[in-house]
């Protein structure tokens, strides 16, 4: 009998212990749309500091994460991007420049991940790689060649989720400066994104 009283006295303070444990999302899973403004290093004839806003190209893409929680607050995340374009305009007379941006990158995000919060702002630190494919074609002239490069990467930014079930979150906004460091020269990209997260 006395181990019996033991056993039930030991399950009922191991409780809340193991519901503690489950107040939190365990992983998190975002897809979403994203916009970088990546640095180009194409400028035009103009001193002044708007040169800062026009070497910057608009690509669009992918962006998706999934991020292991060790706690309420603290998750390990990893993240990858893909964002293109295509340019066929006057910077680039007769041919064709095809280019796309991809990073894979691992990090430390801080969220409040608990089940029962609705309102989620978070923040996050990330590194790894970048890499970038250049696809030269003429238009009217018989240009074919393409190119890559491989460099290192990061993402300091953040966002703000809605909680909209059990199961779903709304990301309304994301935001990260997004440095790459590719062929010997550093670009100060900035990339912007909405999407849901899976929980």
């Amino acid at each position: 009998m006395r181990k019996v009283i033991l056993l039930a006295l030991f399950v009922a303070c191991s409780a809340p212990a193991a519901l503690a444990q489950d107040d939190y999302d365990k992983v998190n899973v975002f897809a979403g749309f994203s916009h970088n403004r990546v640095d180009t290093g194409v400028a035009d004839d103009d001193p002044d500091i708007d040169d800062i806003l026009d070497e910057r190209e608009g690509f669009n893409g992918f962006n998706g994460s999934v991020t292991g929680n060790v706690s309420r607050y603290v998750g390990l995340k990893g993240d990858y991007s893909f964002h293109t374009k295509t340019f066929n305009d006057a910077a680039f007379p007769g041919v064709e420049v095809r280019s796309h941006l991809h990073n894979f990158l691992g990090g430390v995000q801080f969220r409040d991940n608990a089940k029962a919060t609705k309102v989620k702002p978070f923040a996050h630190v990330l590194a790894g790689a970048a890499h970038a494919t250049f696809d030269v074609r003429g238009l009217a002239t018989p240009v074919d060649f393409d190119d890559s490069e491989t460099g290192f990467a990061m993402a300091v930014g953040g966002g703000l989720d809605f909680r909209v079930s059990d199961r779903i979150d709304i990301r309304a906004v994301q935001f990260d400066y997004n440095p790459t460091r590719l062929a010997s020269e550093t670009q100060h990209n900035f990339r912007i994104g909405v999407g849901i997260v899976i929980k």
